[in-house]
C-alpha cells in the first residue's frame, strides 16, 4: 500500500537524518549559572564542580583560544563601583564595564562610551555626546540613563560606597539633556575631572528603584552585565568558594568597530590561588598562562628557564624619604640648605640598585615614568657629599626656644637667647620590610660621613601610617601610593593646604610648589597643565621638598607562547589589559 510513497519516504528519511546531524553538531550556549559537569577548557579538572561541557567542534573548526591567569585572593564583587575593594574583583570588572572614557598607554584620555565632550571656558561644565552603536551584554541598548543611574548610586547615602567617592559626587550636578547626552556641572574647576569618569557604569533597566543598601548583596555583582569585551560565561567552585572565573569576548561588543578585529583570546579563566607562593608554583607547572606583580627574582628564573617572558611596567608608587618640617626637634628641615645637603650626600642610585634590585628603579620626578606630566629633563642636586658638607657649614643651627607661657598675670618671662641644637641628629622611620631596613641603615651610614647622627627604627606598615598621620617622626622612609588615578595630580601629597587634611605628612610649606599646582588644577582643556607640572617638578628638585628614591616596578610573566603584550602607563595592574585586543597565545 505504501508502494506509490516510496519516494516520499526516501526524501523523509535524508531530512531525518541531516536534522539529527545538526542538533548534535549545533554549538552549546553557556550561560552564567553554575551547574555541575565537566571544566572548561583551561580549567583544572579540580575545580570542575559547576561547569557545563562544551560540545567538542566540527573537525574543520579550530577550538577556542583559551588564555589561564593565575591571581591572588578571592572573589567577591563584580561591580565596577565596589571592585577597586579588592585587586581580583578590579582586575577582572576592568574586562566585563567601561567608563565613559578611559586611558592610552601615556596616561591620557580617550573616549570609551563617550563619542566625545566639551567643556566650558570655565572649568564648571562638561557636555558629554554618548555613543548610539553600544549594547549592554544582555542586548539593551545603552543610553544615558544609565549614566544617571550609576551617577544617583554614588551619590546616595545609605550604601556601601567609599567616603571620598560619595563625597566628590555629591558635589557635581548630573543633567539629561537627551537620551544621548549628559552635561556634569561642578562646584569648582578641576582638571582630573574625567578621572572620575573612568568609573564602569551599571545598566539602569537592571538598577533602577534598588535603594543603595541592596548594592552590596545585589545578585549582579555574580552575574554582571556590561559594555566590556568580555563577558561572564561561568563561575567555577572550588573546595572553598569560587577557584576561577571564565569570561568570553561578548557578541555584542563583536559588532562594535573596536570589536571586529583582535581579541583572539576567545576565552580568558582566572585561577584563584590564597597566596603568591601558591600562584607562583602554578606559573612554574605550566597549570596558568600568566600572573602579574612576581618578585624579581622569581621572575629572573623562570625567564632563565625558557618558558617565560617578564614584561615590565612602573607601578604608580613612589619610595621617598620625607623630612618633616612642623616636628618641635625638627624645624631644621625649613632650612632649603640642610634639605638640599641631605639629598646630594646621599647615593640615591647606589642605594636602590643594592637593595632593591629588579624590584625597583630610581625615582627622579614626582610623577610616574610613562605618565604624560613625567618630565625627563628635572636637574636634581647631583651626589656630592663635598658640596654637601659646605652647604651645612653655612647653616646657623642656632634656633631660638620657645616662648614659654606667663608665670605671673600681666607679666612674661624673657624669652631665652637663641641656644645651638645639641648635634644635629634624627630618627628615620621606615617600614619592617627587611629591603628597606637595610636601605634605610645604609643610608643612615652615608648622612654620618657629614657628622649627622641617624637612627633607624623599623615599624609595621600600620604603625608606620598612624605615625605619619598623627605626625610622630623626625623623617620616614614612606611608600607614597598614587594608585586608583590616572590623573598626576598630586595635589594631595605636596600642597600646603594638604598638612593635616590630605598627605602632606611632612607639612611642607612653599609657596611657589603649591602655586603651581593649583593653576594646573585649574586648567582642566590641559592647554598649559603640562607646562605647569614640568615648572613644578624642577622647584621640586631645587627646594629637595623631599628625597625621592624609586619606584616599585610591576612584573607581569606570560608564558613565552603569548604575543602582543604591551605594558604602558600603569593607574591600576589592571592596565596591564589595555592592550589585550592584540594579544596572541600560539
Amino acid at each position: 500500500m505504501l508502494r506509490g510513497f516510496r519516494w516520499q519516504l526516501a526524501l523523509f528519511g535524508v531530512a531525518a537524518l541531516l536534522l539529527a546531524g545538526a542538533l548534535l553538531l549545533r554549538p552549546q550556549l553557556i550561560g552564567p549559572s553554575p551547574s555541575p559537569s565537566t571544566p572548561l577548557p583551561g580549567a583544572a579538572a579540580s575545580d570542575a564542580t559547576s561547569v557545563v561541557p562544551a560540545p567538542l567542534p566540527p573537525a574543520d573548526v579550530a577550538a577556542p583560544v583559551v588564555f589561564r591567569e593565575g591571581l591572588v585572593g578571592r572573589l567577591q564583587r563584580l561591580n565596577p563601583l565596589l571592585a577597586n575593594l579588592n585587586p581580583v574583583d578590579r582586575d577582572i570588572a576592568s574586562l566585563i564595564f567601561e567608563g565613559l572614557v578611559g586611558t592610552n598607554a601615556y596616561g591620557e584620555y580617550m573616549p570609551l562610551l563617550a563619542e566625545d565632550w566639551t567643556i566650558t571656558r570655565d572649568g564648571l561644565e562638561y557636555v558629554f555626546r554618548l555613543r548610539q552603536d553600544v549594547l549592554w551584554q544582555d542586548g539593551v541598548p545603552f543610553t544615558a540613563a544609565d549614566v544617571a543611574t550609576t551617577i544617583a548610586l554614588l551619590q546616595a547615602p545609605g550604601g556601601v560606597i567609599a567616603d571620598s567617592l560619595q563625597t566628590f559626587w555629591r558635589t557635581v550636578e548630573i543633567e539629561l539633556l537627551d537620551e544621548y547626552t549628559v552635561r556634569f556641572r561642578l562646584a569648582q574647576p578641576l582638571a582630573s575631572f574625567l578621572d572620575h569618569l573612568r568609573i564602569g557604569l551599571l545598566p539602569a533597566h537592571v538598577f533602577n528603584g534598588i535603594a543603595p543598601e541592596q548594592l552590596a548583596g545585589h545578585p549582579f555583582n555574580l552575574s554582571p552585565i556590561g559594555t566590556g569585551p568580555y563577558q561572564l560565561e561561568r563561575l567555577i567552585a572550588g573546595e572553598d568558594g569560587v577557584a576561577a572565573v571564565a569570561l568570553r569576548v561578548a557578541p555584542v561588543y563583536r559588532q562594535r568597530p573596536e570589536g571586529q578585529g583582535g581579541y583572539s583570546l576567545e576565552r580568558i579563566v582566572f585561577h584563584l590561588y590564597p597566596t603568591p607562593e601558591a600562584a607562583l608554583e602554578a606559573l612554574r607547572a605550566g597549570e596558568i598562562d600568566a600572573l602579574g606583580n612576581v618578585d624579581g627574582q622569581a621572575a629572573a628564573a623562570l625567564e632563565q628557564a625558557g618558558a617565560a617572558r617578564t614584561h615590565i611596567g612602573v607601578q604608580p608608587i613612589i619610595g621617598a624619604v620625607l623630612f618633616n618640617w612642623e616636628n618641635e626637634r625638627t624645624r631644621i628641615f625649613r632650612e632649603q640648605r640642610v634639605r638640599r645637603a641631605l639629598v646630594m650626600s646621599a647615593d640615591r642610585a647606589g642605594l636602590v640598585n643594592r637593595h632593591l634590585s629588579g624590584e625597583a628603579i630610581p625615582a627622579d620626578s614626582p610623577f610616574i615614568p610613562g605618565s604624560w606630566a613625567h618630565a625627563g629633563t628635572v636637574a636634581w642636586p647631583a651626589y656630592d657629599p663635598v658640596q654637601a658638607a659646605g652647604l651645612l657649614a653655612n647653616v646657623d643651627f642656632a634656633l631660638p626656644t620657645p616662648t614659654p607661657a606667663p608665670t605671673v598675670e600681666g607679666q612674661e618671662t624673657a624669652t631665652p637667647a637663641p641656644s645651638p641644637m645639641p648635634g644635629f641628629a634624627f630618627t628615620l622611620l621606615c617600614p619592617d620590610d627587611p629591603a628597606l631596613v637595610a636601605l634605610a641603615e645604609d643610608l643612615a651610614v652615608q648622612w654620618a660621613l657629614l657628622g649627622i647622627r641617624v637612627t633607624t627604627e623599623a615599624v609595621p606598615a600600620d604603625a608606620l601610617h598612624a605615625r605619619l598621620e598623627s605626625g610622630q617622626f623626625d623623617a620616614a622612609l614612606v611608600e607614597l601610593d598614587m594608585g586608583g588615578s590616572a590623573d598626576p595630580d598630586p595635589y594631595r601629597l605636596w600642597h600646603q593646604g594638604q598638612y593635616g587634611v590630605g598627605q602632606n605628612y611632612s607639612g611642607i610649606n612653599d609657596r611657589r610648589t603649591s602655586e603651581l599646582l593649583e593653576l594646573a588644577r585649574r586648567d582642566p582643556n590641559g592647554l598649559h597643565r603640562a607646562a605647569y607640572y614640568a615648572a613644578f617638578q624642577q622647584a621640586f628638585a631645587d627646594r629637595a621638598l623631599a628625597m625621592l628614591l624609586y619606584y616599585p616596578v610591576y612584573q607581569y610573566v606570560t608564558t613565552s607562547r603569548l604575543d602582543g603584550v604591551q605594558i604602558g602607563f600603569l593607574s591600576s595592574p589592571a592596565d596591564r589589559f589595555r592592550s589585550l585586543q592584540n594579544w596572541t597565545l600560539r
